[in-house]
């Protein structure tokens, strides 16, 4: 069934958690998003992280998001208690762009992620 479009702007502000602690380079605001479970799979600079989502927060309290920092939200899919989202970020850190996608589950009434999943683009591959 789907959802209202009130129910889209909720999972939007739960993402802008997300959003929030890479801009500002504090993990504080994407763990109320995650469940303490969430997985992270993704490559960084060609490296493969996979694993507990406990990365992702050592990766955005070490390295600043920058001025030039910018980002996009798009809810790809909603259903009553399923979510995917899509975050895309420009210049990360002054180099990286990503692309994002975050599975979400509404747990006790609030959208939390449970795993991230991401790429960065080729062209900003540092080896």
């Amino acid at each position: 069934m789907r959802s209202e479009i009130d129910e889209y702007e909720l999972v939007k502000q739960a993402a802008e958690k997300f959003v929030k602690s890479v801009a500002e380079g504090n993990s504080k605001y994407a763990k109320e998003l995650f469940v303490e479970e969430a997985t992270l799979f993704g490559y960084l600079d060609g490296q493969l992280e996979h694993g507990s989502i406990e990365q992702f927060y050592k990766n955005v309290d070490t390295v600043a998001a920058g001025d030039s920092f910018k980002t996009r939200i798009d809810v790809l899919l909603l259903e009553e208690t399923l979510a995917v989202v899509r975050v895309l970020e420009e210049n990360w850190g002054g180099r990286i762009d990503f692309t994002d996608v975050l599975l979400m589950l509404k747990i006790d009434g609030q959208w939390k992620a449970v795993a991230k999943a991401y790429n960065q683009n080729s062209n900003t591959i540092k080896e």
